[in-house]
C-alpha cells in the first residue's frame, strides 16, 4: 500500500482516500476542540481579533454549527477525537467536565474528557470524572497561567498517573511564552510522578528538542503533532530537521499522535495531514501517527 509521494492534500474531500491508501481504518486525532457555546465564541472571538496568547490571531476556519463540525469530522473519516475544554480560573472545571462528558455521550467517536484547575476540591473534581468515564484530560499552562508544580496538584497528578489516563498539556512557549511554560516546570511534575501520561500538545514549539527528550526519557511522555510542520507555524517555529530521525524513531515507538487543533484552525484540516506526509518519515511513521498510536493508547477497534 503506498501514498504518492506528497500527494498534495488541499481539500478535506481527499482525506479519506489519503487514509484509505495508506490501509488504515480512519484517523484518531487526540487534539480537536468542542466547547460550550457561549465558552466557544469567547474563543473564536479571541482567535479572530487577536490577543496576547494568540498574537495576531487568524480567521477560524471551521467556525460552523457544532452538528456540522461533526458531521466533517465524519466525513473525513475521523473516527477518534476528544472535546477538549480547559479551564483558566477556579470554578470553571466542574461545569466544563459535565458539558464535555455529556457531549462525548451523544457524539459517536468522541472520546470522554475533562479539564481541571488548581482550587479547592480539585482531586475529588478529578476523581469523579475518571469515575464519570473521562479518559483524556487537557490543561492549558499559557491560557491558565498556574504552574503544574502547585502542591496542591501533586495528588491529582499522582492519582492520574495511578489511573493511567493521559493529560494533553500546552506546556510550551507557543504562541506566546508563559510564566510557567517551557519543558522546565512540567519536567519537574515528570521527576515527581515518572509514570504520569502526558501527551505534549504542538509537539512543544518551539523547544522541539527539549521535549523530544522528555518523551524519549519518559515512558508515557507522548506528543501530538497539533499545528507543527504547517505553512502556518513553520515560518515563526520551523521545525529542525536534525531532529527528524528522533521524531520518526519516537512514532514508530508509539510516541507521537496526530493532534489537529480542529475546528480553530486557520487552514483546512487536510494540511495537517499533508504536512505530516511531506516529512518523508515513510509510511509505517504515517500509519503509527494517525491511527495506531492512539488506538493502543485508548483501546480503539480497527
Amino acid at each position: 500500500m503506498t501514498v504518492e509521494r506528497h500527494s498534495v492534500l488541499t481539500e478535506d474531500a481527499q482525506v479519506t482516500a489519503w487514509w484509505a491508501r495508506l490501509g488504515l481504518p480512519g484517523l484518531a486525532d487526540v487534539h480537536v476542540h468542542f466547547l460550550p457555546p457561549r465558552m466557544e465564541r469567547r474563543v473564536w472571538h479571541h482567535f479572530t481579533h487577536g490577543g496576547p496568547l494568540v498574537g495576531d490571531g487568524w480567521a477560524v476556519e471551521y467556525a460552523w454549527p457544532v452538528e456540522r463540525r461533526v458531521a466533517r469530522l465524519a466525513e473525513m473519516g475521523v473516527r477518534a477525537f476528544p472535546a477538549l475544554a480547559y479551564a483558566h480560573r477556579p470554578d470553571m472545571a466542574r461545569d466544563l467536565n459535565e458539558w464535555t462528558l455529556a457531549f462525548a455521550a451523544r457524539t459517536p467517536g468522541c472520546l470522554p474528557s475533562a479539564t481541571f484547575f488548581p482550587e479547592p476540591g480539585v482531586l475529588g473534581q478529578v476523581r469523579r470524572a475518571i469515575d464519570d468515564g473521562a479518559v483524556i484530560f487537557k490543561v492549558h499552562l499559557q491560557v491558565g497561567a498556574f504552574d503544574p508544580r502547585l502542591p496542591e496538584l501533586d495528588e491529582v497528578w499522582g492519582l492520574l498517573a495511578e489511573a493511567g489516563v493521559p493529560v494533553v498539556v500546552h506546556a510550551s512557549s507557543m504562541p506566546v511564552p508563559g510564566r510557567h511554560t517551557g519543558p522546565g516546570p512540567i519536567a519537574e511534575v515528570l521527576g515527581r510522578h515518572p509514570r504520569l501520561a502526558v501527551i505534549v500538545a504542538h509537539l512543544g514549539m518551539p523547544e522541539y528538542a527539549e521535549f523530544l527528550g522528555l518523551a524519549e526519557q519518559h515512558e508515557r511522555v507522548r506528543l501530538d503533532t497539533t499545528m507543527a510542520f504547517t505553512d502556518h507555524s513553520e515560518p515563526d517555529a520551523p521545525f529542525p530537521a536534525r531532529l527528524r530521525p528522533r521524531l520518526r524513531d519516537l512514532g514508530l515507538a508509539g510516541k507521537v499522535l496526530l493532534g489537529s487543533d480542529f475546528p480553530t484552525i486557520p487552514y483546512p484540516y487536510a494540511h495537517q495531514l499533508y504536512a505530516l506526509e511531506r516529512l518523508d518519515l515513510g509510511e509505517d511513521w504515517l500509519r503509527a501517527v494517525c491511527w495506531e498510536n492512539a488506538a493502543g493508547l485508548f483501546g480503539l477497534a480497527s
